[in-house]
């Protein structure tokens, strides 16, 4: 009698860890939609920068198209979540506001931030969704096209975003003669190279095919550069802390994230590589 009270014991934990990780993300945190931990009750508030650019989203439609990269992203991951298109509320967020730390007005922000051990100490991200190399947007007919080696870069003028990864890639791998011009925000940096006051942009890869193929006449990405050790990747931001890290990282899981890049991002693949290391 005894052992068959043990092996009902035994069975019913079982049965409760099953049903336990039937809703719940790896931290063991309910991802039921009523259960989770969002800034609106019933509505996923994401966050992403105004203006928002191609690839990542629709410029003229703004980020509730569904249409871009990222867009595409936000919208499989809220379907994971049980939300539906409707459900869904995007706000406004300047990239410096996002990393910074302390409350955010958001759930969670995707805005081609990369993940870093610095910023990870005053927000938290998500898996990676994306695997990022950084270019640069250079003019086709100009001298800094003819380089193929991070030395022959050393003596332009190049500039990026502040806050960026493409600012650190500057200054840490490239280490140009003549420091780097930093601007507000990517939309800035790009009127600067336009009117000339820059030989290079430092960008992440598919903004710059973009730029080239869309934006700036006679621009052309002159060189990728893939990273060297384990690779950067974009990653959805959170509050610090915030326990709906778990459950989107549940849901992203279950996103085909190959096939939304496929149909993104496909033609992002034919820049010359120089190496960094």
């Amino acid at each position: 009698m005894k052992r068959h009270v043990v092996l009902i014991a035994v069975l019913g934990l079982v049965l409760a860890g099953c049903a336990a990780e039937d809703g719940a993300g790896g931290g063991g945190v309910s991802c039921e939609k009523e259960d989770l931990t969002l800034v609106q009750e019933g509505v996923l508030t994401i966050g992403t920068d105004d203006p928002s650019f191609p690839p990542w989203f629709d410029f003229d439609g703004g980020p509730s198209t569904g249409t871009g990269f990222e867009s595409a992203v936000a919208y499989a991951v809220a379907e994971e979540l049980g939300f539906t298109p409707e459900e869904v509320e995007w706000v406004v967020v300047p990239f410096n506001n996002a990393i910074a730390p302390g409350e955010k007005d958001f759930d969670f922000d995707l805005n081609q931030i990369s993940i870093s051990e610095e910023r990870d100490e005053a927000v938290d991200f998500s898996d990676g969704y994306y695997n990022v190399n950084q270019a640069l947007l250079g003019f086709a007919d100009s001298e800094i096209a003819a380089a193929t080696t991070i030395d022959d870069l050393k003596g332009f003028q190049l500039g990026a975003q502040v806050g960026t990864t493409s600012l650190d890639f500057i200054n840490d791998v490239i280490q140009p003669d003549t420091e780097a011009l930093v601007y507000d925000t990517n939309a800035d940096a790009k009127a600067a190279f336009d009117a000339g006051q820059l030989d290079g942009l430092i960008l992440d890869l598919p903004t710059a095919y973009i730029i080239a193929a869309t934006e700036i006449e006679g621009s052309a990405v002159i060189a990728q550069f893939p990273s060297a050790g384990e690779p950067e990747q974009f990653g959805m931001l959170f509050e610090e802390g915030n326990p709906l890290r778990e459950c989107v990282n549940q849901a992203l899981a279950n996103v085909d994230l190959d096939a939304i890049q496929q149909e993104w991002l496909s033609d992002v693949v034919d820049a010359p590589v120089i190496e960094t290391s």
